[in-house]
């Protein structure tokens, strides 16, 4: 059976998040900045998807392709680590201290920056011609999705910035879900 019962899952999220603590710097770094690249590439994709078919649905159901790759590959996003590693914590596994935790998170918040602004900045050069130009069409598009992200929420004052901050709790929540889910199968088609 490719399921997994509540209490091995439980015992799998604790495993899954000590391994993480004892990972290795130079793994850790790899493992997020491959993970922030492909979701970088993933939201670039979903966008040039967006814009030339001019079909949002399109590209949102794209873009999770990048998580499912990224979850498959066994990188690392801040987000699932941020709920998986605490857990060893919290189990008091032997060795696991919030040091280690905080290392961690840093590690992978390092790798996860330092991917997708490789991938930003390939794709300003691919939708600029290096600068030369002003942006094509999805360019604009992601400096668009950006801006209303970001600066957006600032007409608002501090009624935009808890917005913005909820937002971002909802959407990690849906992703940290995303992880846990995708640990409750042992197949490659159930995760």
């Amino acid at each position: 059976m490719s399921y997994v019962s509540p209490p091995e899952l439980v015992g799998k999220m604790v495993d899954a998040g000590e391994s993480k603590v004892f990972m290795s710097t130079r793994d850790t770094v790899i493992r997020a900045f491959m993970a922030g690249a492909i979701l970088a590439l993933a939201a670039a994709f979903a966008v040039t998807v967006t814009v030339q078919t001019g079909e949002a649905l399109a590209g949102a159901l794209l873009f999770p392709v990048g998580f499912c790759l990224l979850y498959l590959l066994g990188f690392d996003l801040l987000t699932g680590v941020f709920t998986l590693v605490p857990l060893a914590l919290i189990d008091k596994r032997p060795g696991v201290r919030p040091r280690l935790v905080l290392r961690n998170w840093g590690l992978v918040f390092i790798g996860n920056f330092a991917g997708a602004f490789l991938v930003a900045v390939m794709m300003a050069v691919t939708f600029t011609y290096a600068f030369t130009v002003d942006p094509n069409p999805v360019g604009q598009a992601i400096g668009k999705i950006g801006e209303g992200r970001t600066v957006g929420y600032a007409d608002h004052g501090a009624a935009g910035m808890l917005t913005l901050f909820i937002r971002g709790v909802l959407c990690n929540w849906m992703v940290s879900t995303g992880v846990v889910a995708a640990m409750i199968s042992t197949s490659v088609s159930g995760k």
